[in-house]
């Protein structure tokens, strides 16, 4: 299965406060979206998850997950590390 890796890992804060993870893929994206994500909506969201699971499905270019998670990510208020 193509996991959809991206050349510069992301790294968020995790829902336990002062906790980071890097996210290194789509589909490392994809779970977090899915199962650990603090929202459920908004047009960032699923654009993101859409994304995702384009980039796995080997109808988009990982770089467009990327993106689109990093929008989700502010959209939902969720901390990036620089």
């Amino acid at each position: 299965m193509n996991r959809g890796y991206w050349d510069e890992p992301v790294t968020i804060e995790t829902l336990t406060l002062g906790r980071y993870q890097s996210v290194t893929s789509a589909a490392e994206a994809a779970r977090i979206l899915l199962e650990e994500w603090p929202v459920d909506e908004g047009e960032a969201y699923l654009a993101a998850k859409t994304a995702c699971l384009a980039v796995l499905a080997g109808e988009a270019e990982p770089v467009t997950a990327r993106d689109a998670f990093l929008a989700a990510a502010d959209e939902a208020g969720v901390f990036v590390r620089p």
